[in-house]
């Protein structure tokens, strides 16, 4: 009998992307700000006046962190007066689409523990 030996390395997370999952799902107000741009709400003022609860200052935090890790980009123009928009990146579209699928496993994890 010919029995070759094969040994396989440790597998271990994806550092960056585990970190950035964990990050933005952690932060509470990430999905509904990730909500608000998929329903045209780009605004940061428009975006503290449609839910409640959320603050300009905690919205700047998110939003931030988001820019940070590239799922969002900040428009800014040149009116009087100053106007800033942020819309969602090719990358963000990514990942985005992982986060919902994450909502669906959760969605099935739920019904078949009724």
């Amino acid at each position: 009998m010919n029995s070759k030996l094969i040994t396989f390395s440790r597998k271990s997370a994806p550092e960056k992307s585990a970190r950035m999952v964990e990050t933005i799902v952690g932060c509470k107000w990430s999905l509904t700000v990730y909500y608000l741009l998929n329903n045209d709400i780009n605004r940061p003022g428009e975006m503290v006046r449609s839910v409640e609860g959320l603050t300009t200052k905690v919205l700047n935090a998110c939003l931030k962190r988001n820019i940070e890790f590239g799922i969002l980009e900040r428009e800014m123009f040149n009116e009087i007066p100053p106007r800033v928009e942020y819309k969602v990146t090719s990358f963000g579209l990514k990942f985005i689409n992982i986060l919902t699928e994450l909502e669906k496993l959760q969605a099935e994890i739920d019904d078949s523990s009724l």
